[in-house]
């Protein structure tokens, strides 16, 4: 009599590749009509219906440009309905409050996404990138390199505040905890 072997399917990870089985696996297609990618996304048919388009991202994006959330509703229930969503949701803007977010996700300022603009550098630029490109920026405009040039010494004064910004908002970000 063979000895029962253990399947390869138990624990964790799994030793399989997930669908590696041969059954057809069912698609659903985008809404759209003409449109041959799969429909992923949902989108309501009407406001306050159960009822769903599935579209690909793509039209999904066309469709949500035109969708007005507060569509049927006088200004006294609109401003109702705002303030129930943000009291729903301010749980959301504490936790970004506090830094428990990321840099790039609203954590930041807009005097320091404007300093981050001036620099050339992305929304979630830590402030080693930020020291980097304020060196690379202000070396090429300093006033010692370039002598009796308005414009130099204009660039270089955004480049030192933005800067200036930058680095006491990571400052208070470390004090803060």
């Amino acid at each position: 009599m063979s000895k029962a072997r253990r399947s390869n399917d138990w624990g964790f990870p799994r030793w399989r590749g997930y669908g590696s089985g041969r059954e057809a696996t069912q698609v659903r297609l985008c809404d759209r009509h003409g449109c041959s990618d799969a429909g992923d996304c949902p989108a309501p048919k009407s406001p306050n219906s159960p009822e769903r388009w599935y579209f690909c991202q793509k039209h999904a994006g066309e469709y949500n440009a035109g969708w007005d959330y507060f569509a049927g509703l006088d200004a006294e229930e609109a401003a109702q309905r705002e303030s129930q969503e943000n009291a729903d949701n301010s749980g959301y803007k504490e936790a970004a409050h506090y830094g428990w977010g990321g840099s790039g996700d609203g954590t930041r300022s807009r005097d320091e996404m404007r300093a981050l603009e001036v620099l050339g550098l992305d929304p979630d630029a830590d402030i080693e990138a930020v020291k980097k490109a304020w060196r690379s920026k202000a070396k090429e405009v300093h006033p010692d390199v370039r002598p009796n040039d308005p414009e130099a010494a204009k660039a270089f004064h955004s480049f030192q505040l933005a800067y200036e910004v930058l680095r006491q908002a990571e400052e208070r970000r470390e004090w803060r905890g």
